[in-house]
């Protein structure tokens, strides 16, 4: 059964060792919303985590600083490539389907949003950053899943590096049947990249 889903960025500055406090205060609506999600996640006790990330170890090293890394017995890591959202969509339904029904799962979609939010950002200012984060959260919102599947088309140049990751999770959720409802948690770019934390209310 699938106990708990998330959305998470992965930025290394999340972490205290990493980012400094003046970063870091910058990030702070993101970090509460993490250390509230690492609460939710202790809570379920999972036999198994799955995680979703387009980038190796990323996922696995930086959201489980704050999403209870001691609480796992197994970790299943899927490195989302170049193939295409709806390819990883229905991965995450052939994934589902074989998922044991006696455990009890966690799923964490890793990734960043557009990187092309700002002008000093790592990939500078393009029209198409901003209209990828809106429109990914506002899809999400309606659960509108056809349009999410196809946000690398409609803004090619945003520079994200998550759909994919959160898309693989969709698809698990989907073929669940389980009945789920986004929760936005927050929504942050100060650097130029944007970090949205999302909870799924299941059931």
């Amino acid at each position: 059964m699938i106990k708990f889903a998330c959305f998470s960025p992965h930025p290394p500055l999340l972490l205290p060792d990493v980012g400094s406090p003046k970063d870091r205060k910058k990030v702070k609506k993101t970090i509460a919303s993490l250390e509230f999600l690492g609460k939710k996640l202790k809570e379920t006790n999972p036999d198994t985590i799955i995680i979703s990330s387009p980038h190796p170890d990323w996922g696995f090293n930086v959201p489980l600083h704050f999403l209870a890394p001691n609480f796992k017995d197994e970790i299943k890591t899927f490195l989302t490539d170049l193939e295409s959202p709806a390819t990883w969509f229905e991965k995450g339904k052939k994934t589902y389907l074989e998922l044991d029904e006696e455990k009890d799962y966690v799923l964490i979609a890793s990734g960043d949003m557009s990187h092309c939010l700002k002008e000093d950002g790592p990939y500078g200012l393009h029209s198409d950053g901003p209209k990828f984060d809106k429109a990914l959260i506002e899809y999400l919102k309606k659960k509108d899943i056809k349009n999410f599947l196809k946000l690398d088309e409609m803004y090619p140049e945003a520079g994200e590096c998550g759909l994919r990751s959160f898309c693989f999770i969709l698809g698990i959720l989907d073929a669940s049947e389980i009945g789920w409802q986004p929760e936005i948690l927050s929504y942050e770019s100060p650097f130029g990249v944007g970090y949205l934390v999302v909870n799924f209310k299941l059931g």
